[in-house]
């Protein structure tokens, strides 16, 4: 073979070699999307298996929603991790699993439950890491300017509460946490009732974790009064237990409970006109704690109940269910009725539209920050009004300056179900900014 005749022979190979590298090295030509993006890591974190409040469908949802993403390309090209973090109700818990999210180069924490704000806030604002989506338990997810809520928080849904029971409560007995995070609650249930002229609640503080509520429900029920009286227990997971203790009172036992006074529209139930109505907030009482007490003949028919997005039967969430469905059949932790499941999913849509709209091979936390904090919006397909935070959309409210969304719904247990009391949703805004 003559020099020039191997020249040409190893350019060749050289040259095909190289095209092939091209085409297989990372699966992808350069410029495309696929393989060659970077993964995107994320937590997710919740309290599990405590004696307070658990949430373990949140991470469970999140965990759903990464083989969903996943099995379809990832986010623009990108693989979904999700880390998940068990909270354990505590300050130091909380901390810990902020910690991880830092050491493990999370670039959110997204829909997430936790009570500590003061514990984990701290860490991700040093390490700038968003928080998207928490359950909005905790004041410092409504003042960091690293926190970007989804609701209203339980600012909204006591103050929204107040509104929908001024109308058919004549006296309001309030059962809530001895917190810190509790001794805001009369202030804006009492927010509410005003609008409608109504006197404030009895404010009725009460251990959060206690076994059971007999003194607090019998002196709920006693200031309530017999005539169009009204009892409202916030407590979390507890608030089955307090409404247990309830249901036992002397002269109780005979189904008076949420089946008294009027019905959603107005009208007579049917049962016991006089008899003390109860009701709550969504994430205290929900359809899995409805289904758990006996459904249509749970304790809780005829309750009224505030929550932040559409009732669980709502076309809304057919796209979550189709999910949870394919995704996290076999996982009785994914509720799609339960709001942490429900604020979970709104949360990682969150993220889902913020990595799209940033379509780059990489992703960091200060780049979804930075896109959120300059007014990308989101539409939730109807579960939430759209959402953006830039500064002229944040509420402003004294404790509460990052609330965006502040709306909520009303709805009332009817045979077993929460039905809504009236479509659409209320705008609660300045109810909160009146509160003290």
């Amino acid at each position: 073979m003559t020099g020039r005749r191997l020249t040409s022979l190893l350019a060749y190979i050289t040259t095909s070699a190289a095209g092939a590298s091209l085409l297989t090295g990372c699966g992808v030509l350069p410029g495309a999307t696929g393989g060659s993006r970077e993964p995107v890591t994320v937590m997710t974190w919740a309290p599990d298996q405590t004696r307070a409040t658990n949430m373990p469908g949140m991470p469970a949802m999140a965990q759903a929603f990464a083989r969903w993403v996943n099995s379809q390309g990832g986010i623009d090209g990108h693989e979904l991790r999700v880390l998940t973090c068990n909270e354990h109700n505590s300050t130091a818990g909380a901390a810990a699993c902020a910690r991880r999210a830092v050491r493990e180069n999370a670039v959110a924490v997204v829909g997430s439950y936790s009570q500590n704000g003061r514990a984990f806030m701290a860490p991700l604002e040093a390490a700038g890491i968003p928080y998207i989506g928490g359950y909005g338990i905790s004041e410092d997810e409504f003042t960091s300017p690293l926190s970007y809520p989804v609701n209203g928080g339980q600012a909204s849904l006591i103050a929204g509460h107040g509104i929908q029971l001024a109308g058919s409560c004549r006296t309001v007995s309030l059962v809530r946490p001895d917190t810190l995070a509790g001794d805001r609650l009369p202030e804006l249930l009492n927010s509410g009732l005003r609008k409608a002229s109504h006197r404030g609640a009895v404010d009725i503080p009460a251990v959060e974790d206690a076994a059971e509520y007999t003194a607090q429900a019998s002196r709920a029920r006693e200031k309530a009064g017999e005539k169009q009286g009204c009892v409202t227990a916030v407590l979390g997971e507890r608030t089955q237990t307090f409404f247990d203790s309830f249901r036992r009172l002397p002269g109780q036992e005979d189904g008076e409970g949420g089946r008294g006074g009027r019905d959603a529209a107005g009208g007579d139930s049917g049962e016991e006109k006089g008899a003390v109505r109860i009701s709550s907030v969504l994430g205290s009482v929900g359809q899995p704690v409805i289904d758990r007490t006996g459904g249509a003949h749970s304790p809780f028919e005829g309750a009224f109940v505030t929550g932040w997005y559409p009732e669980a039967g709502d076309k809304s969430w057919a796209p979550m269910r189709k999910v949870i469905q394919d995704h996290a059949f076999a996982d009785n932790r994914v509720d799609p009725a339960d709001a942490g499941v429900q604020t979970t999913w709104i949360a990682y849509t969150v993220l889902k539209d913020v990595i799209e709209a940033l379509d780059d091979d990489t992703i960091s936390a200060s780049r979804i920050a930075h896109a959120l904090d300059r007014g990308e919006r989101i539409d939730t397909g109807g579960l939430t009004p759209t959402l953006r935070w830039k500064y002229e959309d944040l509420l402003g409210a004294p404790g509460y300056p990052r609330i965006v969304n502040h709306e909520v719904t009303f709805q009332v247990v009817r045979k077993g179900r929460l039905v809504a009391q009236k479509p659409g949703f209320v705008d609660v805004g300045e109810t909160v900014l009146s509160a003290p």
